[in-house]
This record gives C-alpha cells, sequence and structure tokens, in this order.
C-alpha cells in the first residue's frame, strides 16, 4: 500500500504546475503561522522557524518577479513588490516582540488569499 501511496505522491510532484505549487507553499506556511497563532505562547520556539519559512517564500517571489524575463504585467509584480514589503515589515514587527498571536493574521491572511488566486487561474 505504502509503495502504491509514494508511486502516486510521485506522479503529483511531476504534474504539479509552477501555480499549484506556489499556492502549495504559501498554504504550508500559512497553516504553520496558524498553529502558531492557534497555539500561542505553547508554540513560542516554532515561530522563529515559520517566520524565516515565509520570509524566504516572499524574497523568492520578489526576486522572482524582477526577473527580466518574467512575463508577468507590470501591475501584478508591482503588487507582489507591495505585498512582500509588507510582508516583510511585518514579519520583523512580530520578530522584534513583544507580541501577539494577532500580529500573524494579516500574514496567514495574504498567504491564503494568493493561494486561492493562484488555485483559481490555474484552473
Amino acid at each position: 500500500m505504502q509503495e502504491a501511496t509514494d508511486a502516486y505522491t510521485k506522479v503529483g510532484k511531476i504534474t504539479r504546475t509552477p501555480r499549484d505549487l506556489e499556492a502549495s507553499l504559501l498554504l504550508k506556511a500559512a497553516s504553520q503561522l496558524q498553529s502558531i497563532k492557534d497555539n500561542w505562547g505553547s508554540e513560542s520556539e516554532k515561530l522563529e522557524e515559520a517566520l524565516l519559512y515565509n520570509r524566504k517564500l516572499w524574497t523568492i517571489f520578489m526576486s522572482t518577479i524582477t526577473q527580466a524575463d518574467n512575463p508577468m504585467p507590470i501591475d501584478v509584480k508591482n503588487n507582489i513588490a507591495s505585498l512582500g514589503a509588507f510582508v516583510l515589515h511585518q514579519t520583523l514587527v512580530v520578530q522584534n516582540g513583544p507580541g501577539t498571536s494577532d500580529m500573524l493574521t494579516s500574514l496567514i491572511s495574504i498567504n491564503r488569499e494568493l493561494a486561492a488566486g493562484l488555485h483559481a487561474s490555474a484552473a
């Protein structure tokens, strides 16, 4: 049974579109942050790791949109850059604490909304 599951997972990775992959990564980051928010105080050691993952993800997005061969329209690039700047700023605010669980809400929401948009445009 495990072999079938592994084979299915491998095929899923091969057939996944770049938008699906981006959406999955955003949802993973949102899930990590949501777990910390829901268990605030008991998972504080995981906060740095989750924020680092999210920051790396957004740094990659932002560097990708600035590449000359990126075909996205300029207004979409500008929107992603603005969101990325906000995400990076908000991450620093949370890291510099003392923070509250509510400080993660905007990061979670942005990741989920962008993932939903990527899934919708891939369909």
